[in-house]
């Protein structure tokens, strides 16, 4: 895997957790989301667009547009208290995975799981 792609299903995880510290449009979350990871993870606007139209049919995000500065529309995302419930379902996965690859990979390293 190279340093720059996302792994298989963290889009969900990443677009609510970027949307958990306030509202934003999806270019606002892809400069957020590289920015956040020092310009190695992009994504999408094909990737984004669909994870966040699932996230709204499932009442995880609620979608509002607002004009911009430059007059244009724009459809701003906001986290439900039901996406902030899935939110920590999804981080609990996450600490959960990453302790087992954690524990694999020091295995193989000949070293002690880390804690």
């Amino acid at each position: 895997m190279r340093p720059d792609h996302l792994p298989a299903g963290s889009a969900s995880l990443l677009a609510l957790s970027l949307l958990a510290s306030g509202d934003k449009y999806g270019y606002e979350m892809i400069a957020a989301l590289e920015e956040k990871s020092n310009h190695t993870f992009t994504l999408k606007e094909g990737t984004l667009y669909p994870v966040l139209h699932t996230l709204e049919r499932a009442g995880a995000v609620t979608v509002y547009q607002r004009e911009a500065p430059t007059g244009r529309q724009r459809k701003y995302y906001h986290i439900t208290p039901k996406g902030r419930r899935l939110l920590e379902e999804k981080r609990e996965q996450w600490h959960s995975f990453r302790a087992l690859v954690n524990a694999v990979v020091a295995e193989a390293d000949g070293l002690p799981a880390p804690v």
